[in-house]
Protein backbone atom coordinates (compact mmCIF):
# COMPACT_ATOMS: atom_id res chain seq x y z
CA UNK A 1 0.00 0.00 0.00
CA UNK A 2 1.33 3.37 -1.02
CA UNK A 3 0.24 6.36 0.81
CA UNK A 4 -2.50 5.12 1.93
CA UNK A 5 -4.39 4.48 5.69
CA UNK A 6 -5.48 1.41 7.20
CA UNK A 7 -9.06 1.49 8.28
CA UNK A 8 -8.58 0.22 11.51
CA UNK A 9 -7.89 3.89 12.78
CA UNK A 10 -10.97 4.91 11.19
CA UNK A 11 -12.75 8.21 12.91
CA UNK A 12 -16.32 9.16 13.36
CA UNK A 13 -16.20 12.61 11.80
CA UNK A 14 -18.30 11.78 8.49
CA UNK A 15 -19.29 14.71 6.12
CA UNK A 16 -21.22 14.52 2.96
CA UNK A 17 -19.40 13.32 -0.03
CA UNK A 18 -17.70 15.79 -2.47
CA UNK A 19 -20.32 18.54 -1.01
CA UNK A 20 -19.26 18.07 2.58
CA UNK A 21 -15.24 17.78 2.31
CA UNK A 22 -14.81 21.36 3.08
CA UNK A 23 -11.85 21.22 0.47
CA UNK A 24 -12.33 23.70 -2.74
CA UNK A 25 -12.42 21.51 -5.33
CA UNK A 26 -12.17 21.92 -9.21
CA UNK A 27 -15.57 22.46 -11.43
CA UNK A 28 -17.14 19.87 -13.27
CA UNK A 29 -17.47 20.56 -16.51
CA UNK A 30 -19.06 16.93 -17.97
CA UNK A 31 -21.50 16.04 -15.12
CA UNK A 32 -19.76 12.63 -14.90
CA UNK A 33 -18.80 13.29 -11.20
CA UNK A 34 -21.48 12.14 -8.47
CA UNK A 35 -21.00 11.46 -4.75
CA UNK A 36 -22.71 8.60 -2.95
CA UNK A 37 -24.71 9.89 0.32
CA UNK A 38 -25.80 6.53 1.61
CA UNK A 39 -25.89 2.76 1.08
CA UNK A 40 -29.01 3.17 -0.97
CA UNK A 41 -27.64 5.46 -3.14
CA UNK A 42 -24.41 3.35 -3.84
CA UNK A 43 -25.79 0.42 -4.17
CA UNK A 44 -28.12 2.16 -7.33
CA UNK A 45 -25.11 3.88 -8.77
CA UNK A 46 -23.24 0.18 -8.70
CA UNK A 47 -26.19 -1.09 -10.23
CA UNK A 48 -26.64 1.48 -12.59
CA UNK A 49 -22.72 0.80 -13.76
CA UNK A 50 -23.92 -3.09 -14.11
CA UNK A 51 -25.94 -2.10 -16.53
CA UNK A 52 -25.24 0.12 -18.65
CA UNK A 53 -21.74 -0.83 -18.85
CA UNK A 54 -20.51 2.92 -18.58
CA UNK A 55 -16.83 2.98 -17.83
CA UNK A 56 -16.08 4.03 -14.44
CA UNK A 57 -14.05 5.04 -11.39
CA UNK A 58 -15.50 5.13 -8.08
CA UNK A 59 -12.61 6.61 -5.08
CA UNK A 60 -13.76 4.86 -1.88
CA UNK A 61 -12.27 7.80 1.08
CA UNK A 62 -13.00 9.41 3.95
CA UNK A 63 -13.27 12.96 5.10
CA UNK A 64 -10.52 12.54 7.87
CA UNK A 65 -8.40 10.44 5.88
CA UNK A 66 -5.47 13.24 5.10
CA UNK A 67 -4.20 11.84 1.76
CA UNK A 68 -8.12 11.35 0.25
CA UNK A 69 -7.77 14.87 0.97
CA UNK A 70 -4.90 15.14 -1.13
CA UNK A 71 -6.14 13.14 -3.98
CA UNK A 72 -9.98 14.13 -3.83
CA UNK A 73 -9.21 17.42 -5.81
CA UNK A 74 -6.97 15.55 -8.81
CA UNK A 75 -10.02 13.34 -9.14
CA UNK A 76 -12.35 16.15 -9.62
CA UNK A 77 -9.82 17.79 -11.66
CA UNK A 78 -9.14 14.64 -14.06
CA UNK A 79 -13.28 14.00 -14.20
CA UNK A 80 -12.78 16.95 -16.61
CA UNK A 81 -10.15 15.02 -18.66
CA UNK A 82 -12.00 11.89 -18.75
CA UNK A 83 -15.41 12.87 -20.27
CA UNK A 84 -16.49 9.54 -21.13
CA UNK A 85 -15.90 8.09 -17.52
CA UNK A 86 -18.31 8.46 -14.78
CA UNK A 87 -16.25 9.20 -11.76
CA UNK A 88 -17.76 8.57 -8.23
CA UNK A 89 -16.79 9.65 -5.20
CA UNK A 90 -17.40 7.25 -2.05
CA UNK A 91 -17.29 8.01 1.80
CA UNK A 92 -16.57 5.37 3.64
CA UNK A 93 -18.51 6.52 6.57
CA UNK A 94 -21.32 7.64 4.46
CA UNK A 95 -22.05 4.61 3.30
CA UNK A 96 -20.96 1.72 5.89
CA UNK A 97 -22.35 -1.23 4.17
CA UNK A 98 -21.67 -1.34 0.94
CA UNK A 99 -17.73 -0.26 1.33
CA UNK A 100 -17.54 -2.83 4.45
CA UNK A 101 -15.05 -4.78 2.22
CA UNK A 102 -12.53 -1.27 1.56
CA UNK A 103 -9.55 -1.65 3.76
CA UNK A 104 -7.26 1.34 3.29
CA UNK A 105 -8.13 4.79 1.93
CA UNK A 106 -7.93 5.73 -0.78
CA UNK A 107 -9.30 2.97 -2.43
CA UNK A 108 -10.07 3.66 -6.29
CA UNK A 109 -12.05 0.54 -8.43
CA UNK A 110 -12.25 0.79 -12.13
CA UNK A 111 -15.46 -0.68 -13.98
CA UNK A 112 -15.83 -1.80 -17.98
CA UNK A 113 -18.73 -3.25 -19.35
CA UNK A 114 -20.04 -3.64 -15.82
CA UNK A 115 -17.26 -5.58 -14.25
CA UNK A 116 -14.52 -4.63 -11.96
CA UNK A 117 -11.78 -4.57 -13.81
CA UNK A 118 -8.55 -2.64 -11.33
CA UNK A 119 -8.56 -1.89 -8.11
CA UNK A 120 -5.74 0.55 -6.53
CA UNK A 121 -4.44 1.87 -3.43
CA UNK A 122 -3.10 5.40 -2.07
CA UNK A 123 -2.71 8.66 -3.65
CA UNK A 124 -0.88 9.54 -6.77
CA UNK A 125 -1.76 11.86 -9.46
CA UNK A 126 0.42 10.64 -12.14
CA UNK A 127 -0.68 6.68 -11.31
CA UNK A 128 -4.77 7.70 -11.17
CA UNK A 129 -4.01 9.49 -14.62
CA UNK A 130 -2.21 6.54 -15.94
CA UNK A 131 -5.25 3.89 -14.62
CA UNK A 132 -7.96 6.39 -15.37
CA UNK A 133 -6.25 6.28 -18.86
CA UNK A 134 -6.20 2.41 -19.86
CA UNK A 135 -9.33 2.01 -18.55
CA UNK A 136 -11.16 4.82 -20.23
Amino acid sequence: MEGGVSLSSKQDNAKKGLEGTGLNLPVNHHGNLKSASTDDNLREILSNIKYSKTPAVINYGASWCRVCSQILPSFCRLSNNFPKLSFIYADIDECPETTQHIRYTPTFHFYRDGERVDEMFGAGEERLHDRLWLHS
